[in-house]
């Protein structure tokens, strides 16, 4: 439709207008058409238009790739398609009636086409490989010329009839195009169809839309490259989109177009700051608003466009007319920040689809007549010029558009270079003017001029030099605003004069003047169509043939200039143009070529080399000649082997072996901080991940769709045993449960993943691991698989799955990206918080080995440093004659992709160098050194190995179509040569597993011990030792692990002309090696040392020539070199480098000693050194070590390449033995011309028998690469990195801005990652570009994290071990450290006559009971320090109970034992499981519970005063207590019934007191009580109250007064017991009233310890009653069980105290044999407060409490229970309880002095330090490790113990104690024949009287100490004892508490027995 009318009024453009106008009219009700006249100033609509983007440039390639792209428009706005009629068919590819329309079908069915009417192919989206047929009235369709279509539409359906459609849009629904997008004939409507000569209707010429005639189209694939969308994504916000869908290949998404400024989401755009931004279908309804904003817009997009010189197109009304023109509007320095994005890669690479279409793009504005392509353009020039629009207008192109390439790139360059950084505009910095147009213009032939021949240019060098001539420009503005605030007046810009208009084509020309016509500057007077039309002119007569770059400059227009720089170089041309193809166009394009026959002219040229004849006629002679016997040349050996055999006479290899599997130290680390980063995220405030809610680990492994990858990746996990670890299955682990655990990325994928998602969701208690492993593989965005779900169901495959709701939201689901190259998930807009990222560490920090590996990691830096050593042959290495043959014949044949050509000559290489080792030498003139030098190694290298051991050579053929090519070729070559079984050829595809011949096959068992008879390698790894070629095709590797025998790689083919940093890595990651450690430093490619240095770019060394690039694995790094070696060696050109290299094996093999090749072409002959594979110029010691070094191992029987494999924690290790060899025959790399000078005869002396595989495994493989990738990652930029670094770091991303800083040598992976995320953002088809947060934190998922590492160094072993840990780790959580502890004095039992004999009794029987004698003696552990208590029952048979122990070895030291939590545990605040969440109280969703504060208040005389306590009472548990009215005063708490019998309630109310534990203390008794009704109460000190408030909001908690605030757990038990007692008789008060007697109500309480975890049941089996022999066993069950059996005991209500054992592992039988004990109960007491109301607990006391008042109760006549088939289990808490106290000065200055317990007590009225601690707690100390003091006759003396009265203190192991009670009527043991040591009165009351101690009676010599409130009460006490009679006192005998008089100390007086 489109006509480029220069201007003039033409009739057809009035017709066409005022149809628009009409047609607008009819179909629309609200909008007013414009009026018809206005419309025809075409000058402001041609700006426009332009920048509607409505002059698209569409091509057969984009539309096959994107037809499917939204349109820009706002997607609220998106094209909703009808619903098609009832019962109509909807198949793709059919019309609605069921006829087939496609081509492929129809071609031969007769059609019939009415008179005006045409067939034409109509592209669908969902069929991107077919046309559909139309027909279509003439008149509607553009003639040759592309003009004079009528707008509107007219056609029939040719399936099934149908005629008339006047409308597209009806027409494309009848043959169910499925449009996403408002239906366009332009766009859909392709091409014409013709019958051929055999009458079918065929694809003929392209329609000509509108603009066409500005488009090359290149034969069969054009190009918009993978990051084609990068432009127009990239300025996602702009609305300078084309209005057709975006065309693209894998990544297709709709493009938001309404924001509300570019700004926000380009902070390049600095100066935009326009509003919403208008795309046609949203256009503004108010043309001043446009007019106003249009000058805000940045540049379109698609830089170039054609304006919009036809008739507008429909949907773009409402401009008006007068909208400034975009030419003169004056762009801001926006709109820019896409030269990155474009050149996504390398060279100036108009990369991925800056435009619309990939060859020509149309200029924004045009002046003057269109420029003519001159016809065969092409034919003369072999290249298609490649023309970059510079500044200004640039003129139409027409005619031949086939032959040249047009591209914005450096416009955007020129545009983004003007973005001044938003750092410095936020100063204010109005003054610091951006670069000129003319600077610009001059610096970019600066550039040019400085390029060799062989050199490409790249767009970052060009941004880099003009940012870096901007900031010289300005530096001391810079500086000034860097330091200073911004001021009123800046000062004024640099005096430096600017380059004006007039002088630059001067300048210019006197720049270029130097370059000896390389650049050649053409200047304009009028127009750049002056300068194109001369250089087409130039061309054509040849004069520019050694031009490689046009610089064409019109500098007369208003001082401002137009520019455009055309590269005419054939090599430079030839990369630029082919770098626009993605590569699926790259693939369709080289498929196309070898469909058509368009390679056939390449063998012809081919053959016409081979003076010879036919390469293939040779080799039928060949094969004719030799038929029957092998190629003699390789059965003559002058090597006699001298193998050794095994037992089976079977030669055995000792280079051969298969290395221990283990996790490596790395390894090892980098599991390690996997778990404490995903124990960080536990750990965190938000909730976000509850690990102790997991009981086990489950996992996931994501992988490409690789089958070689995935089987390596089942195997690593079936040898890891992490399955067997991980609990999900058991011995054996057969093969195909482990790939339950592997997901190959594919078709099929979906069905699987929705089952693990099952799974996750009905299993939440096991924490699911969902490993995303090569995770930079597939990152399109699932937005773009809607559009293309039908053709490519695997697009987008990735976000679909792994980002998928179901996986965000489930809370035990960790996700965990794994890749070598990260950089792609490190965006502004990444998922993945910068805090969850894991680097592979460094393995050397200041010299120092940080962990030690006898293997050291050999990645790309170190590939980088070989090329620095000037001793020995560079690992990376370029043919230099292969590169020339491939530039000649690049010139030869134009028309041929590069990639072909490349492939041809490289197989033709291969099939020569197999002739010339084979017996016909004339071949090696056809070959090159290396690829000789490969193929001699690969058929020698077996006749070494007594086994046949041999070499892999790796061949990188990345294009499919070309693989299978140059498989077929040399399997054909090897057959005529008969050497199918001297070396295999495989071929290596993604989609397709191994294929080894049956021979070979067979040599790997044997190799590998395998007798399974159907085995087959399925890995690369299998290969190990394997002689053969391996093709690996496949535009990306997936991972694969290669085996140590790799001794080449070749990568000579892999695609240069499309390079971001990914790429690049990737491919070099391939020969990614570990050697080992141990390499002579003299020698070899090791320099000093070699070191994976995970956090360092590089080495710092500022020096360095070419630093280790350590950026391309995460980061390497070189110590420092020693100067001598820092040299680059010169092997291309140096003589001397090459002695090693030999050409030729035939020294070896019994050929002539020296055999001179046929000089190749241009180059000089190369003689072969007569040395064996290196070991050349070794000195004999040097060969004896060698020797030595080669220890005999044998290969165990699994696949020998696994354990090579570094990338598993199955090997520890991939080579142990390391010979400092430069490779065997590596022949100078790369040679330009070199010559190999031939060492000594004698040399050969030193040569033996040796498997290759010993070399392998002694140095990295030899790697080659193409001449242009070498020399990127060679040279350095001024960072001192290489420049592959600062390339794009992957397609599906593009820069923020070119005003960027350059990457830094000494960046760790850290700062790298930081730096990606500042610079980088998502296109539009990578599946983070909608999270749009950038850099907010709540924009990063919680639960995902990335581990980076260099490629192969092991990182699926890591994450293997990873798995390994984490669930010991969860075990661990699940896990308590309980206390296991044997019963103490068990010896000292008394030996009684009465026993509890009714071993099956479930509960005791009361009058048996009460026959038994009280067991006096303590036998609870945690007591082993306290004194005995003695009764007249027990014989002491040790004198000495040990000594004690220090006191801060108590926590220590007490034994514990790890126990798996049961069901049936109790827990603190960690434990959060849906269960208890409301018992809990916790939601992080809602408030915490309500809960109320109520006093309760009763009196208790002894203490003289009313006790109030504060109960607070959550809402929900209100229903325990009685209020006197709702919310009113509390009345009391309610108490059940004993006849009442619920099995879901438990009667006694659980009091648990608990300091310093708010966290740790096990209240959670949810699981305990099995969900049981009880009552439990927190007992907490006032100033501890808010916190276990806060993390107990729905316990009910009992708060002590604040006097209490230092006392100890005696004082929490009396005030328990107390209140109960109060509580009891309230209760009994209250239900009097309703008929209950007093007797009946509950009397029991629980008084737990806050550290009881678990309790179990013994279950006895007795053979009879009276029986000795019975079993018994363990088990954990609920204390809702133990409760519910203890309260149901008969006659409960007379025993006083109830308790149970104490759990110990080693329990003896004798100890629960007799099912009840009387003796001492603790730690979990059911307590009667009815029979005990009168005896209380000791409020005073902090130890020892528990045991004082088991002896009150007993002798106030009282029973103690215990049941010994119950135990508790007491947990190992570190925090809180008794350890809350400190002792420690009172002065703040001596706070820090450490205070021992001999201080704790001093004289009285001394100048003492008195102590912050209670009196009390200081008494109980300095007792327990100094009582010996007061009584020194008791030391180690138990058979006259101290007698103590009424209470019962620790003195110490040392002493033993007697307690008697003076309570009248109490049961005391008898002690008249009994002879104390001393006498202990501590605050005895008035039941104690000097008659009741003249009972006793006291060693001579025996002391007593009798201690008292005050001193007043000691004297009193004296006197009312009548002490004086019998005790002998002194002055100086009287002590106290070492308190201050105001903290009430403690005082006491001791005396000797007269």
């Amino acid at each position: 439709m489109g006509n480029s009318y220069a201007g003039q009024l033409k009739t057809t453009r009035f017709e066409e207008v005022l149809h628009n106008s009409i047609e607008a009219s009819l179909r629309s009700n609200t909008l007013v058409p414009r009026p018809i006249f206005s419309q025809l100033y075409l000058e402001a609509e041609q700006q426009l238009s332009s920048l509607e983007g409505s002059s698209r440039v569409d091509n057969e390639e984009e539309e096959e790739e994107g037809d499917g792209g939204l349109e820009p428009s706002s997607l609220s706005n998106a094209y909703q398609l009808p619903p098609p009629p009832e019962g109509c068919c909807t198949t793709d590819g059919f019309c609605q009636a069921g006829k087939d329309l496609r081509l492929v079908s129809i071609s031969n069915e007769p059609i019939e086409v009415p008179a005006g009417f045409l067939l034409v192919g109509a592209k669908s989206p969902s069929l991107p490989d077919h046309l559909l047929v139309c027909a279509v009235d003439k008149r509607f369709l553009p003639d040759d010329n592309g003009h004079n279509a009528l707008l509107g539409f007219s056609g029939n359906c040719v399936g099934c009839g149908k005629k008339g459609f006047c409308y597209f849009t009806e027409f494309s629904n009848h043959i169910n195009l499925k449009l996403t997008t408002q239906p366009k004939k332009q766009k859909h409507l392709k091409y014409y169809l013709i019958r051929n000569a055999q009458g079918a209707l065929t694809k003929g010429p392209l329609i000509c839309w509108k603009g066409s005639e500005f488009r090359s189209r290149q034969n069969s694939a054009n190009t918009c490259s993978s990051s084609l969308f990068p432009l127009l994504e990239g300025s996602g916000s702009l609305a300078a989109f084309p209005s057709d869908p975006v065309p693209g290949t894998n990544s297709i998404v709709p493009v938001r177009a309404q924001q509300a400024g570019p700004a926000s989401d380009h902070p390049s755009l600095t100066t935009v700051t326009g509003p919403a931004v208008f795309n046609g279908k949203d256009s503004p309804k108010h043309p001043q608003l446009v007019k106003n904003n249009l000058s805000a817009l940045p540049r379109p997009s698609a830089l170039g466009i054609l304006p919009n010189s036809g008739p507008p197109k429909k949907r773009h009304k409402g401009w008006s007319p007068e909208s400034p023109s975009a030419a003169d509007g004056g762009f801001p320095q926006g709109g820019g920040n896409r030269a990155k994005h474009e050149g996504s890669g390398m060279s100036c690479i108009p990369q991925a689809g800056l435009v619309g279409s990939t060859s020509v793009t149309i200029p924004v504005v045009a002046s003057g007549e269109p420029v003519s392509v001159p016809d065969n353009l092409l034919k003369i020039c072999k290249a298609k010029p490649v023309i970059f629009k510079g500044h200004g207008n640039f003129p139409y192109l027409c005619g031949n558009l086939n032959d040249v390439v047009v591209s914005p790139l450096l416009y955007t360059c020129y545009q983004n270079s003007q973005s001044l950084s938003r750092a410095y505009e936020q100063h204010g910095a109005s003054t610091v003017q951006p670069i000129s147009q003319e600077m610009q213009l001059l610096l970019t032939v600066y550039y040019l001029v400085q390029l060799a021949a062989d050199q490409v240019p790249l767009m970052e060098d060009l941004e880099q030099i003009l940012l870096r001539s901007w900031r010289e420009s300005h530096l001391t503005e810079i500086r000034q605003y860097q330091q200073a605030p911004p001021q009123p007046f800046p000062p004024a810009p640099s005096t430096a004069a600017p380059v004006t208009s007039a002088q630059l084509p001067w300048l210019a020309g006197l720049a270029a003047s130097s370059c000896n016509d390389s650049v050649h500057v053409i200047e304009c007077a009028y127009s750049l169509a002056e300068g194109l039309s001369e250089m087409f002119r130039l061309l054509i007569e040849g004069k520019l043939a050694k031009t490689n770059y046009v610089v064409i400059i019109c500098a007369c227009r208003n001082a401002a200039i137009d520019s455009c720089i055309a590269v005419t170089g054939k090599y430079q041309a030839r990369i630029l143009s082919e770098s626009l193809l993605s590569p699926m166009e790259y693939q369709r394009e080289v498929h196309y070529e070898l469909v058509t026959g368009k390679v056939d002219s390449l063998g012809a040229f081919f053959s016409s080399l081979c003076p010879e004849g036919d390469i293939d006629i040779l080799l039928d002679k060949f094969h004719q000649e030799n038929q029957g016997h092998v190629s003699s040349s390789l059965t003559a050996s002058s090597i006699k082997k001298t193998a050794m055999l095994d037992a089976g006479g079977v030669p055995v290899c000792a280079s051969y072996h298969l290395e221990p599997r283990g996790v490596r130290p790395f390894q090892l680390a980098v599991a390690q901080k996997l778990l404490s980063h995903v124990c960080s995220i536990a750990d965190s405030s938000t909730q976000n991940l509850d690990l102790g809610s997991f009981e086990k680990v489950d996992f996931l492994i994501c992988i490409p769709p690789s089958e070689v990858t995935y089987q390596q990746t089942v195997f690593h996990v079936w040898h890891s045993g992490v399955l067997l670890e991980l609990g999900l299955e058991k011995e054996p682990v057969t093969k195909q449960r482990v790939e339950q655990h592997v997901l190959k990325l594919d078709v099929e994928a979906q069905a699987r993943f929705k089952a693990f998602l099952q799974n996750s969701f009905q299993n939440p208690h096991t924490l699911f691991i969902l490993i995303h492993d090569h995770a930079h593989w597939d990152l399109v965005s699932s937005a773009v698989h809607n559009i293309y779900s039908q053709s490519d169901p695997s697009v987008g495959l990735v976000d679909r799955l792994l980002n998928c709701r179901e996986v965000k939201e489930a809370p035990n689901i960790v996700t965990l990206h794994v890749t070598s190259f990260p950089y792609a998930l490190q965006t502004q807009h990444t998922l993945i918080s910068p805090y969850n990222e894991i680097h592979w560490p460094i393995s050397y920090s200041n010299g120092v080995d940080l962990y030690h590996e006898n293997k050291k990691y050999f990645g790309l830096a170190e590939f980088i440093d070989s090329t620095l050593s000037g001793h020995s042959l560079p690992l990376l290495r370029y043919d230099s004659s292969f590169e020339a043959m491939v530039t000649a014949l690049g010139k030869r044949f134009p028309r041929l992709h590069s990639a072909v050509i490349r492939t041809f000559v490289l197989v033709q290489h291969y099939a020569a160098a197999m002739m010339a080792v084979s017996g016909l030498p004339q071949m090696k003139n056809h070959t090159s050194v290396e690829t000789l030098e490969i193929t001699q190694n690969l058929l020698n290298s077996p006749k070494q190995c007594p086994c046949g051991h041999g070499l892999m050579v790796l061949l990188r053929v990345p294009c499919s179509p070309l693989a299978a090519v140059a498989y077929e070729r040399l399997a054909h070559v090897r057959a005529r040569l008969a050497l199918e079984e001297h070396f295999e050829i495989i071929l290596g595809n993604p989609s397709s597993g191994i294929t080894v011949g049956k021979h070979f096959v067979k040599q790997l068992k044997m190799w590998q011990k395998i007798e399974d008879a159907e085995w087959r390698p399925q890995t690369y790894l299998e290969l190990e030792g394997l002689p053969c070629i391996l093709i690996f095709s496949g535009m990306d590797p997936h991972g694969e692990s290669l085996p140590r025998s790799l001794r080449y790689c070749d990568l000579r083919l892999i695609n240069s002309s499309c390079l971001v940093r990914t790429a690049l890595e990737q491919e070099l990651g391939l020969a990614a090696y570990f050697v080992s450690d141990d390499i002579p430093l003299e020698k070899g490619t090791k320099n000093e040392a070699l070191e994976s240095d995970g956090e360092k770019l590089s080495s710092t060394d500022e020096d360095e020539e070419a630093g280790t690039e350590g950026c391309f694995e995460a980061g390497s790094t070189s110590e420092k070199r020693s100067p001598v070696k820092r040299e680059r060696s010169r092997s291309h050109d140096s003589a001397s480098s090459s002695r090693s290299s030999k050409a030729s094996g035939s020294v070896l093999y019994g050929e002539s000693l020296v055999q001179p090749l046929g000089p190749p072409q241009g180059e000089l002959a190369r003689s072969p050194p007569p040395c064996g594979p290196s070991e050349e110029g070794r000195t004999p010691g040097e060969m004896q070590r060698l020797r030595v070094s080669q220890g005999s191992t044998v290969i165990s029987r699994n696949s020998p390449g696994l354990a090579p494999q570094p990338d598993c924690s199955l090997r520890t290790n991939r080579r142990s033995l390391q010979v400092p060899a430069t490779p065997s025959s590596q022949l100078s790399s790369s040679g330009s011309s070199s010559t190999c000078a031939v060492p000594t005869a004698n040399m050969l002396v030193l040569q033996a028998s040796q498997c290759s595989m010993a070399k392998a495994c002694r140095q990295p493989p030899v790697v080659f690469l193409p001449k242009l990738v070498y020399d990127m990652l060679l040279s350095t930029d001024s960072s001192g990195l290489p420049k592959a670094a600062s390339l794009l770091p992957s397609p599906s991303v593009m820069w923020t801005s070119s005003f960027r800083p350059l990457l830094s040598k000494t960046m760790t992976s850290t700062e790298q990652s930081l730096y990606y995320r500042q610079w980088t953002v998502p296109r539009s088809s990578h599946m983070d570009y909608g999270n749009r947060a950038e850099g907010r934190v709540d924009s990063f998922h919680p639960r995902r994290l990335l581990l980076s590492g260099p490629p192969q160094i092991g990182k699926t072993g890591a994450y293997l071990q990873f798995l390994s840990i984490l669930s010991r780790m969860l075990i661990r959580l699940t896990e308590v450290d309980v206390y296991d502890e044997e019963e103490i004095n068990i010896s000292l039992q008394e030996e009684s006559d009465w026993h509890y004999l009714q071993l099956t009794d479930p509960w005791p029987d009361l009058e048996l009971f009460q026959k038994m004698p009280f067991d006096y003696i303590i036998h609870d552990p945690k007591y082993e320090d306290a004194s005995l208590i003695c009764s007249h029952h027990q014989s002491i048979k040790s004198e000495d109970r040990g000594m004690s122990r220090k006191p801060e070895d108590l926590y220590m030291r007490r034994q514990t034992a790890r126990m798996r939590l049961s069901k049936f545990a109790a827990y603190n605040t960690y434990h959060h499981c849906e269960q208890c969440h409301q018992y809990m109280g916790f939601h992080p969703h809602y408030q915490l519970y309500e809960s109320t504060l109520h006093a309760f208040a009763f009196s208790y005389s002894m203490l003289g005063e009313e006790i109030q306590l504060h109960f607070i009472i959550p809402k929900s548990k209100e229903h325990h207590f009685v209020f006197s009215q709702p919310g009113g005063q509390l009345e009391s708490m309610r108490l059940p019934l004993v006849t009442d019998k619920s099995y879901e309630h438990i009667k006694s109310p659980t009091f648990t007191p608990t300091t310093g534990r708010h966290e740790h203390g096990l209240f959670n008794l949810y699981h305990a009580m099995d969900g049981a009704s009880h009552l439990h109460v927190l007992v907490v000190k006032e100033y501890e109250m808010a916190i276990y408030k806060k993390y107990w909001p729905n316990h009910i908690m009992l708060v002590l007064p604040s006097i209490f605030n230092s006392a100890g757990v005696g004082a929490a038990h009396f005030l328990i017991k107390e209140l109960c007692y109060h509580n009891l008789e309230l209760e009994r008060s209250r239900q009097e009233e309703l008929g209950i007697k007093p007797q009946d109500i509950w009397p029991f309480i629980v008084i737990s310890d806050d550290s009881c975890v678990m309790w179990n049941a013994v279950d006895v089996d007795c053979a009879g009653e009276q029986s000795r022999e019975f079993s018994w066993s363990e088990r954990n069950i609920s204390l809702k069980h133990i409760m519910q059996h203890i309260e149901a005991s008969p006659n409960i209500t007379h025993y006083a105290l109830i308790g149970m054992r104490k759990w110990a592992s080693k329990t003896q039988s004798s100890e629960v044999r007799e099912p009840f004990s009387r003796c001492h109960v603790h730690d979990f007491i059911i307590l009667n407060v009815d029979l005990t109301q009168n005896v209380q607990y000791n409020q005073n006391r902090f130890t020892c409490d528990d045991v004082d008042f088991n002896l009150r109760v007993h002798s106030a006549g009282l029973l103690l229970c215990r049941f010994n088939r119950f135990s508790v289990m007491k947990k190992q808490i570190a925090v809180g309880g008794h350890r809350s106290f400190h002792i420690t000065s009172k002065q703040v200055s001596d706070s820090s002095v450490v205070i021992v317990p001999s201080q704790y007590i001093c004289a009285p009225d001394s100048k003492h330090t008195f102590l912050a601690a209670p009196a009390q707690l200081l008494l109980e100390k300095f007792l327990q490790y100094h009582s010996h003091r007061f009584f020194p006759l008791s030391l180690k003396n138990h058979s006259h113990p101290v007698l103590s009265v009424d209470c019962y203190l620790n003195l110490g192991p040392q002493i033993s104690v007697c307690y008697v009670s003076s309570r009248p009527h109490s049961l005391n043991i008898s002690c008249s024949d009994m002879a104390f040591s001393g006498l202990l009165l501590y605050l005895c009351d008035s039941f104690v009287g000097a008659s009741f101690l003249k009972k006793f009676h006291f060693l001579k010599g025996a002391t007593l100490c009798v201690i008292c409130q005050d001193r007043n009460s000691l004297r009193q006490t004296v006197v009312r004892l009548e002490l004086e009679d019998e005790w002998q006192f002194r002055l100086r005998d009287e002590f106290q508490t070492a308190n201050a008089k105001e903290d009430r100390p403690l005082f006491f007086l001791t005396g000797r027995h007269i």
